[in-house]
């Protein structure tokens, strides 16, 4: 990376996400599309609380605050991919989700059923969105 292109990386600022202290980025461009992180359900305090459902609509909220500090919105996003701890939460984590996303369209979407890094973590959520 050329010291132009570093001025150019994107950055934010926004205090409703919790920045990991990992090596990651909380999204990168390319052409036309973002591509955001995996988001967990960390509040303001830097806490994963709730059950699913707040988990989810946290989630969506932290995904919503990265695209609007890019400029854009919810209607941008193309592709979620979604990863849940146990498939039992799945109708509570749709409800949320459609919640959210309204009448649609809907982005395009997979869901696993996987374990996830933090034991309080009940889902993670990574979307695709038009730049």
């Amino acid at each position: 990376m050329t010291a132009d292109q570093s001025s150019k990386t994107p950055s934010i600022s926004t205090p409703s996400i919790s920045t990991p202290s990992i090596p990651m980025s909380p999204f990168q461009a390319s052409h036309d599309l973002l591509f955001l992180s995996g988001q967990l359900a960390f509040d303001a305090a830097g806490k994963i609380r709730g059950d699913i459902e707040a988990q989810t609509t946290q989630c969506l909220a932290n995904i919503e605050a990265v695209l609007k500090a890019q400029g854009r919105a919810k209607t941008d996003i193309i592709k979620t991919t979604v990863w849940l701890t146990d498939k039992g939460n799945f109708a509570a984590y749709n409800n949320a989700y459609r919640a959210f996303f309204g009448d649609g369209p809907y982005p395009a979407r997979s869901t696993v059923v996987s374990e996830l890094v933090l034991e309080e973590a009940l889902i993670e959520i990574e979307v695709i969105a038009r730049k």
